[in-house]
């Protein structure tokens, strides 16, 4: 490990040991007196965090009945809004100065262009998200969607990071080929597109995200022998880690020990999914590999631990994160629901079976929470992560029973480095594109030279 002598280390310090590679937090070494405040009076927005999360089916908020009951979009617009106790974003009403509420907001590109593609909204939706463009009905290798948002932040703003960007999903998103209605997969499969032919894999393991964040050094035959002998990415650094803790004060052996804490926490809950899937034991989600938890919630909450801890350590600065595979027929036993995502979606407009799809989108909003307090939890130099990042969670679906996509439900969280105010609800004009929103998020996220995005016609005031 190479060490810079004096009252300094490089913010780019990584320990390296046999078989792992650790980035590490920032630390008062990394801002050397006469330059403490240099780091604060950096372009903020070359410094704020994007995560960029989708949810697939919409919310049952943007149909007529829910709309009237204010399942999604709050009776009133401004400030002094009331999140009812049925509305899908009531578990996050702790942080709701951090929530800027958009309603009304169309996504069109993911609508039908001609007869042959009427039916295939589940196949085209997703692709559709963050790039705002109309995918091309195929099944081949010439797919051609456009460049997603989260990817237009990474060219610009990744260089810095070790990695420019992290693609995370929850459900299987490797089946290849064909799906449906004559669209490939890769439509319903990715929603970062780095070119408009171009849809990025998503990582669904969460043993495979570590190691690729924390402990990728090495060979695989080395990670193998490490996982296999239960012991830490820490344990092959030990050496190391006592030379840098001599070189730090009291404040940074501290903060140091916190995040190496929570490193090992989250290696043990990992390996404990691991041991409990190859124990024999029946599992709920038989077809997911041993590292995926049968969980809904065990898995989220791996996948937004890992999601803060490369913030922290600024490994990367852009994560996309889709939280679901349109037209899936898993259940959420947690919710009080026995219904299946999709069935329960297309509720035939009956209040009962609009409430029964409440139950489970409400019961997947409600998973943010934990990524909302460790944001909050977890400091970067004088404020919280959760004040540096923008949080878009959004639906290229409105109405799922009609596979609707007008007045499709957006929810913008964080502070972007003060971009966002946030504690407001803001009802978009009728026929307002969602890539009008999208278009100012990326004006505030230092794109100020982006005249358009997607089918933009406009910004939208934030």
């Amino acid at each position: 490990m190479h060490f810079i002598t004096g009252y300094s280390i490089p913010r780019r310090t990584f320990i390296r040991g046999a078989g792992a590679t650790l980035a590490l937090p920032l630390l008062d070494a990394m801002l050397p007196a006469g330059r403490l405040l240099a780091r604060t009076r950096q372009t903020p927005t070359a410094r704020t965090r994007l995560i960029c999360m989708e949810e697939v089916h919409g919310v049952p908020g943007c149909n007529e009945w829910g709309a009237k009951q204010h399942l999604f979009a709050p009776a009133t617009v401004g400030r002094d809004f009331e999140l009812v106790a049925d509305n899908v974003l009531k578990p996050l009403e702790p942080w709701r100065d951090y929530l800027t509420i958009i309603s009304n907001t169309d996504v069109a590109m993911a609508e039908a262009m001609d007869p042959a593609e009427i039916g295939g909204d589940h196949f085209r939706s997703s692709a559709v998200f963050l790039t705002q463009s109309h995918p091309k009905q195929t099944q081949g290798s010439d797919i051609s969607c456009g460049i997603s948002l989260d990817q237009l932040h990474a060219k610009r703003f990744g260089r810095e990071t070790v990695m420019p960007s992290l693609q995370l999903s929850i459900e299987s998103t490797n089946k290849g080929g064909g799906c449906d209605y004559n669209y490939s997969c890769s439509y319903t499969d990715s929603i970062s597109w780095s070119s408009p032919t171009t849809p990025l894999p998503m990582i669904r393991s969460p043993r495979t995200a570590f190691e690729a964040l924390f402990g990728a050094g090495g060979t695989v035959k080395e990670r193998a022998i490490r996982r296999r002998m239960h012991r830490s990415i820490l344990d092959w650094i030990t050496v190391e880690l006592a030379d840098m803790k001599r070189q730090l004060g009291a404040v940074d052996r501290v903060r140091l020990d916190q995040y190496l804490e929570n490193i090992r926490e989250l290696e043990r809950r990992i390996e404990m999914v691991e041991v409990r899937n190859t124990s024999g034991e029946p599992r709920e989600l038989p077809e997911a590999p041993p590292g995926v938890p049968d969980s809904f919630s065990e898995h989220m909450e791996l996948m937004f631990d890992l999601q803060v801890l490369a913030f922290e350590a600024d490994v990367t600065r852009t994560i996309s994160f889709k939280m679901g595979r349109d037209a899936s027929n898993r259940t959420f036993p947690e919710s009080g629901s026995d219904r299946a995502f999709h069935p329960s979606s297309h509720h035939g407009d009956k209040e009962k079976g609009i409430m029964e799809f409440n139950k489970i989108c409400q019961y997947r909003m409600g998973q943010l929470a934990h990524l909302l307090k460790r944001l909050q939890e977890t400091t970067d130099g004088e404020s919280s992560l959760l004040d540096q990042t923008m949080i878009i969670w959004g639906s290229p679906m409105g109405d799922a029973n009609l596979h609707n996509h007008r007045r499709c439900p957006l929810v913008i969280m964080g502070g972007a480095n003060g971009q966002l105010r946030g504690g407001v609800h803001l009802e978009a004009p009728e026929g307002t594109p969602m890539a009008n929103v999208f278009t100012s998020l990326l004006h505030k996220l230092g794109h100020d030279d982006l005249a358009s995005f997607g089918d933009s016609n406009g910004v939208f005031s934030l």
